[in-house]
């Protein structure tokens, strides 16, 4: 009898009236009640208490309201076609939508393939950028060394014409007390062409330093005229052109100040020649 007591006063009883229990537990009260006429006697009177509870706190509608909705529900009833549109437009109104799982993983592969042709496509860019840089850098060096190349043969021309030309006078200028043992310069002047030329590949000069360069003078009834000055280099081996002059009686070359001077310094005179 206490197990049973107990069992009734849990609350399962009421909570089986009101349909808030598992399918376990109602099973469970069901057994019980078949076997307790006690447990069944419990339950008959808490469905009769809680129906007289809902009819003593029920709230009566107005009657208008209560009206209308007899109304409204005896039409729907006795026209079967609201009920079919009704049913029509609520399943018009759903959208099926498309299963996504094939389409992400299609997606997904498409944007994978893109980034990696764009990675691929951005290297092979990047690698033909560089050979094209190479390519500009060598084609200009090979233009550098033919532009050379082409003063240097046309210097060479120049040169042999100087040699072939029988106007040209050839002079060397030997050096002075202030120079060098062995100091000499060779010139090549053509009084009809107004020609002085220098051949450094054959000038036996200190060289100079960066304060101070060689000028060459003619003297012209002892007076002294520039024909330009020049740098003594161990890789100097062209002829060079200097100012032009048709008459001379002698050729001297002094050391001046860069860029030369108005007038030659007579102390500083290195080698000096005479036709």
């Amino acid at each position: 009898m206490e197990d049973l007591k107990a069992y009734i006063e849990s609350g399962i009883l009421e909570l089986y009236v009101l349909g808030d229990v598992t399918p376990e537990e109602k099973l469970q009260v069901e057994e019980m009640a078949l076997k307790h006429p006690a447990i069944k006697a419990e339950l008959d009177e808490i469905e009769q208490s809680m129906e007289m509870y809902a009819e003593n706190n029920a709230v009566e509608p107005p009657e208008h309201l209560r009206s209308r909705v007899l109304n409204s529900l005896l039409t729907n009833f006795g026209d079967d076609s609201t009920f079919k549109d009704k049913a029509t437009e609520t399943t018009s109104n759903i959208v099926t939508l498309p299963s996504r799982s094939s389409n992400s993983s299609f997606y997904q592969y498409a944007f994978a393939a893109c980034l990696a042709l764009l990675l691929a496509s951005t290297i092979a860019l990047v690698t033909l950028y560089n050979k094209l840089q190479r390519s500009n850098t060598q084609l200009a060096a090979l233009q550098n060394d033919k532009q050379q190349f082409a003063n240097r043969v046309n210097l060479m021309d120049e040169q042999l014409q100087v040699f072939r030309d029988a106007s040209f006078k050839f002079l060397k200028l030997q050096a002075t007390p202030k120079a060098p043992a062995g100091a000499s310069i060779t010139i090549a002047w053509s009084p009809a062409r107004k020609k002085v030329m220098i051949d450094l590949g054959a000038m036996k000069m200190p060289k100079n330093d960066k304060q101070h360069q060689y000028q060459l003078w003619a003297l012209v009834g002892n007076k002294p005229v520039d024909l330009g000055v020049f740098d003594a280099s161990s890789d100097s081996t062209a002829m060079k052109q200097m100012k032009s002059i048709a008459s001379a009686d002698a050729f001297a070359v002094t050391l001046e100040p860069r860029g030369g001077s108005i007038s030659p310094t007579m102390d500083e005179m290195m080698v000096i020649g005479k036709f």
